[in-house]
């Protein structure tokens, strides 16, 4: 039986109705509300946070950034109809996981429930500065195949040499850390042949 609890920020009735039931039905406890004007009350006991953008008062980067500022081990799910980069990426600076309306029920309890579990193991990814150039720099063009020169060159800011393995070395340290199958890489997808391509 589930047990986990999850604080639910939806202002629609309907839709905040909807997750309310679906995640109570397998056993999940739901604390439904439809601001975040009093969800520091219950923080302590929250498991996740699924927390949408468009709000009354305060909207759902700003709760969302106060909530991780004062509770960094809680998981934050953004749920909302925002799709463009920009908001994904202002959510994702704070959130653990970023979902666009409209989405299939089974998927958000699968990622309600990877959250629950990442955060009980509590791992913190450390990247390298190369690293972590080479992920912005893919975020920044999501589900487009960058070369191999296009990458090295934004990041070391110098002209590629064919053949130079430097840029595989450096992406497959970062798959290892990011990747659950490193193996099998399901965000950082190679194009065989060419580059890369970041999968969101």
């Amino acid at each position: 039986m589930v047990t986990s609890t999850i604080v639910h920020i939806e202002d629609d009735k309907e839709i905040g109705a909807w997750v309310s039931d679906f995640l109570t039905e397998p056993g999940y406890k739901v604390i439904w509300l439809y601001s975040g004007q009093n969800v520091m009350d219950h923080m302590p006991q929250a498991d996740v946070v699924i927390l949408d953008i468009m709000l009354p008062g305060l909207d759902g980067y700003t709760i969302g950034q106060r909530l991780k500022q004062k509770y960094p081990e809680k998981p934050i799910l953004m749920l909302t109809a925002r799709t463009s980069i920009e908001d994904k990426l202002q959510g994702l600076s704070f959130a653990d996981d970023y979902m666009t309306k409209p989405y299939h029920p089974d998927e958000l309890e699968a990622r309600i429930q990877n959250r629950i579990l990442n955060s009980e193991t509590n791992t913190e990814i450390v990247l390298t500065g190369k690293q972590f150039h080479i992920f912005m720099f893919l975020l920044d063009h999501p589900n487009q195949i960058l070369t191999q020169r296009q990458i090295y060159e934004a990041v070391w800011e110098d002209s590629f040499i064919k053949g130079d393995r430097t840029l595989m070395v450096h992406i497959r340290h970062l798959r290892e850390k990011i990747e659950v199958n490193p193996s099998h890489p399901q965000i950082i997808e190679t194009i065989r042949g060419i580059g890369y391509r970041l999968k969101l």
